[in-house]
């Protein structure tokens, strides 16, 4: 895969990681799972409830701290399993854990942020899949304010490498336009 990026980082995107057929057959089982919370974050200070429903796996019960939370690790099922070994194949990378995303509908959201948490070493990879209604992701450079979006869609697979996370933002914003269900898992490697 190409690098999407003109500078400060990798980027790179298959809309074709998995099948349609392959694809639904993960979203519907995702649905299931129990484990997801409406949690608590803090945004500048100020604590509110996540525009979205979590969930965070681990393959030795790691845990995973950001915006002001801790997000204890539930075990890998045999289908995270499965598909962090596919990720892992694909990517050339290593992952022990996986943040898996709901976003119930347009409206469900994630902010402009960077995945630059102390737990996740200075340059990570982090591979994020995608299940379900297709939603944008916004990339803006945070010096030259240059901008980039993806449109993730059902089966995607979209990688984010090198220095991204010191010089680019990414979110996903509301849209009036979606109004059925996406499910987001982001791969990545937790330093014990």
């Amino acid at each position: 895969m190409k690098n999407l990026l003109p500078y400060d980082g990798t980027l790179s995107y298959n809309q074709n990681f998995y099948s349609d057929e392959k694809a639904i057959e993960i979203f519907n089982a995702l649905k299931t799972y129990p484990e997801y919370e409406q949690r608590i974050i803090k945004i500048f200070g100020k604590e509110i409830n996540a525009p979205r429903l979590e969930a965070f796996y681990s393959k030795n019960k790691q845990n995973y701290s950001y915006s002001g939370q801790t997000l204890e690790g539930n075990i890998f099922t045999p289908m995270i399993e499965d598909i962090c070994m596919e990720v892992e194949a694909f990517t050339g990378a290593c992952f022990n854990s996986v943040l898996i995303n709901v976003y119930r509908d347009g409206q469900d959201s994630n902010g402009w942020h960077s995945d630059n948490e102390k737990e996740l070493g200075i340059n990570p990879v982090i591979a994020s899949l995608s299940f379900g209604a297709s939603r944008n992701i916004h990339f803006r450079h945070n010096k030259t304010n240059l901008k980039k979006t993806i449109e993730m869609e059902n089966g995607s697979i979209m990688v984010m490498g090198g220095a991204i996370q010191h010089h680019w933002k990414h979110q996903v914003p509301k849209t009036s336009k979606v109004k059925s269900t996406r499910i987001n898992m982001t791969f990545r490697w937790i330093i014990s």
